[in-house]
């Protein structure tokens, strides 16, 4: 076990996984959620946990299941990031309301929101309070310029789904340097969820089903790094290669920054300009899974 993480290591996975348990394939019940994410918080690896992630509707269960944690919380509040539901303007409410109650114990201060159409980015961002930050879950195809200029426009965030239960849910490569290339464009910030559980692109189960189906998986090392070379204008065939990139030993990471291959690096202020500026965090329904993968490549 390597006792204290590279500093490369630590700005570019500082505050970088939402924890997302109450979602596939997790989906574990609100109360072990709670526990779990309280047990995080109280780790060594409490450096890289973000937000605990849940959908508005269940902001009442949070609270009943989560009161005695968050109450003994006051100079580090427990920090919230929610699924808008259908109604935006009742979401909002819900969440000032939470706020008003709960606050400094606990905060919802990061929304997520689903938006096929640039009049639903505009009328969610005319709702906006300014004390909610909004990743807007946007899709992928001939829509994409469109809705992240919009983004730009509203000084608004995108988030792009790089997986889910089936191997169908996971986009191609091809599709992913796209997104990441017109944010980066745009200077459109953006978050990632589904599917990076791992570090590294792998070819394992996509449940925690007995004989669960098994597929090629994103890994968020892949997709944070990709994003730094795509940033530095690496050309697409380069940033296929380190999305596609399965092998620990491809990957050389020290105090001064990172190397892939050798010959291709970030500097470790690079990659705190690339978090800090572009992207923001990834959802993983485990905590335990991406330190478990990074302790065994030598990274922890």
């Amino acid at each position: 076990m390597v006792e204290s993480p590279k500093e490369s290591v630590r700005a570019l996975l500082s505050d970088a996984i939402d924890y997302a348990g109450l979602f596939p394939p997790s989906q574990v019940a609100m109360q072990e959620a709670v526990l779990n994410y309280a047990t995080y918080r109280a780790s060594n690896y409490r450096w890289m946990l973000g937000r605990f992630v849940l959908p508005v509707a269940r902001i009442d269960e949070f609270l009943e299941c989560a009161r005695d944690f968050i109450s003994r919380e006051t100079y580090d509040p427990w920090r919230l990031s929610i699924l808008a539901g259908e109604d935006i303007v009742q979401t909002i409410r819900q969440i000032e309301d939470f706020n008003v109650k709960n606050s400094p114990h606990a905060i919802c201060d990061t929304l997520e929101v689903r938006a096929v159409t640039e009049s639903k980015i505009q009328n969610t961002t005319a709702a906006l309070p300014d004390f909610l930050t909004a990743y807007f879950e946007i899709p992928t195809d001939s829509r994409l310029a469109d809705l992240v200029t919009a983004l730009a426009v509203h000084g608004q965030r995108a988030k792009i789904r790089t997986g889910g239960i089936t191997a169908g849910e996971f986009p191609p490569v091809r599709t992913i340097i796209q997104f990441i290339r017109v944010c980066l464009a745009a200077n459109v910030p953006f978050k990632a969820t589904a599917g990076l559980h791992h570090p590294l692109r792998c070819f394992k189960p996509l449940t925690y089903e007995a004989n669960a189906p098994s597929g090629t998986m994103n890994g968020f090392l892949n997709l944070f790094l990709a994003t730094g070379f795509a940033y530095t204008g690496y050309q697409t065939t380069i940033l296929e290669e380190i999305l596609e990139d399965e092998f620990e030993e491809s990957f050389d990471f020290t105090d001064e920054g990172v190397a892939w291959h050798g010959d291709y690096y970030l500097s470790t202020e690079q990659l705190e300009l690339i978090r800090g500026r572009y992207i923001g965090s990834f959802g993983s329904c485990s905590f335990i899974e991406p330190i478990t993968d990074l302790q065994a490549i030598g990274l922890l």
